[in-house]
């Protein structure tokens, strides 16, 4: 794992918000980069973003639609957006909605929702998940923790670890491991298998880590006979890796407001989007400072040159960065146009893998790129976590998402006789009944979730 790759995984999880801090800590340390003042026009042609799904209405958005992101520059150097007419109800997207923060533990538990598990797996999974600690480490014996889940339960050991090594596969990359190795070696997994210097690197967080800061490089390459240059590509490769992966959600900063990522609209049919112009500062390399290079002392063309190198390093990730998170939006759009145009009861049932197999993604990627980041939308600003949906199946073959269902269940409770309300037992059998198979303990979760009161509270004589 490269710096380069390290920090393109780094930016790409960021909210608008952090990133707009880690840029202007950039600017400060780095003096070879620049804030943009003014948005910069590359030419008369925006890149394409609309190859989202077609609506069955030729209609658009009343405001006048946002422009398309355009990443092509005449110098290469230079992160900036087209900019489009003005929208003259728009505050330049700063914040408009209150965000709720987000824990190590709410992150995993939003996976664990869109995974397919079976009920009893789920219990362990939920079980598993509240034992993992802030670091992302499961400190708790597997016992300890099968003692927690209750004699009705009795789960085996087996059972324990299966669920584990589904939460292992969740986003951060090594959340779930029980010491530094396996923690290292969960990361290692994620990389491609030509990456130089992994199947080393696995072969030293399995034993040899240990004794690394006491014997070094050298000590290692001379106990496993191994050429010294093979065994520090592997150090450098573990030194790139996180030893605490839980941190970084626990360090989210918890804003009060969010800015929106990205813009979607509707442009004669079609559903469009493009990431936000007014929530990103916009840097550069400075200029003046390239042009001293040629003419420094060799000490201070070394120093800037090294500036300039990371300059461009950075302007490389967060062009990494956009173009992921429209990737990733695109797809949205395709799979749930339907929930844009008539709201939560036409979600289709969407899960982090089928999003990342039809993008050619890495599930982790696409979750760092959904995470905290939010969509203005006819529909008001809304997380891009409320694409995603679990699903359960009907009786015609396919796949109900859960919110669907709930929007059915508040339906029929808002039609219900106020005299005679509904059982969550009736509920289940109203949605079997129109193809939706639920059982009643569903029903009653789904139910509690709405904060939607029993039946017996629901009752009114008047």
């Amino acid at each position: 794992m490269t710096p380069q790759l390290q920090q393109a995984i780094r930016l790409l999880q960021l909210s608008a918000a952090e990133l707009e801090a880690e840029l202007a800590t950039a600017v400060e340390s780095n003096p070879l980069l620049d804030w943009t003042e003014s948005a910069i026009s590359a030419g008369d042609t925006a890149a394409s973003a609309g190859d989202g799904a077609a609506d069955a209405n030729d209609t658009s958005l009343d405001t006048p639609a946002p422009p398309e992101a355009d990443w092509t520059g005449s110098d290469g150097d230079t992160w900036y957006q087209r900019t489009g007419p003005a929208d003259p109800d728009d505050d330049g997207l700063q914040a408009e909605q209150v965000a709720e923060s987000e824990t190590l533990h709410d992150h995993l538990l939003w996976q664990l929702h869109l995974s397919p598990l079976s009920p009893r797996d789920r219990q362990i999974a939920v079980a598993l998940i509240e034992s993992i600690d802030d670091d992302g480490y499961l400190r708790e014996s597997l016992d300890s923790i099968a003692s927690t889940l209750g004699e009705e339960l009795h789960a085996s050991d087996d059972e324990i670890k299966t669920a584990l090594c589904q939460i292992q596969r969740f986003d951060p990359a090594g959340v779930g491991a029980r010491d530094l190795g396996e923690c290292l070696r969960l990361q290692l997994r994620t990389l491609d298998e030509d990456t130089p210097g992994r199947e080393l690197a696995c072969t030293l967080a399995d034993g040899p880590l240990e004794r690394l800061p006491k014997i070094g490089a050298t000590g290692i390459a001379s106990e496993m006979k191994l050429p010294l240059e093979e065994v520090e590509t592997a150090v450098q490769l573990l030194r790139s890796l996180d030893p605490r992966p839980g941190a970084q959600m626990g360090a989210i900063s918890t804003d009060t407001y969010v800015t929106p990522d990205v813009v979607i609209w509707r442009q004669h049919g079609i559903w469009r989007v493009a990431l936000s112009d007014s929530m990103r500062p916009r840097v550069s390399i400075h200029r003046g400072y390239e042009g001293m290079i040629q003419h420094a002392s060799a000490a201070d063309a070394s120093y800037l040159k090294g500036h300039l190198q990371e300059a461009r390093w950075l302007l490389k990730s967060l062009e990494a960065r956009g173009e992921t998170l429209l990737k990733v939006t695109r797809c949205l759009l395709r799979q749930q146009a339907g929930f844009l145009e008539f709201g939560e009861g036409a979600l289709r049932p969407l899960t982090l893998r089928e999003v990342a197999a039809d993008i050619g993604l890495h599930e982790s990627t696409v979750s760092r790129a959904i995470a905290r980041k939010y969509a203005r939308t006819p529909r008001g600003t809304i997380p891009l976590r409320a694409f995603f949906a679990s699903g359960i199946g009907t009786g015609g073959g396919g796949e109900a998402s859960s919110t669907a269902i709930q929007m059915m269940i508040r339906r029929l409770i808002e039609a219900e006789n106020p005299r005679k309300p509904l059982s969550d037992a009736r509920l289940a059998e109203t949605l079997k009944a129109t193809g939706v198979p639920v059982a009643r303990r569903t029903v009653a979760k789904y139910r509690e979730a709405m904060s939607i009161p029993s039946s017996q509270d629901r009752v009114r004589m008047a």
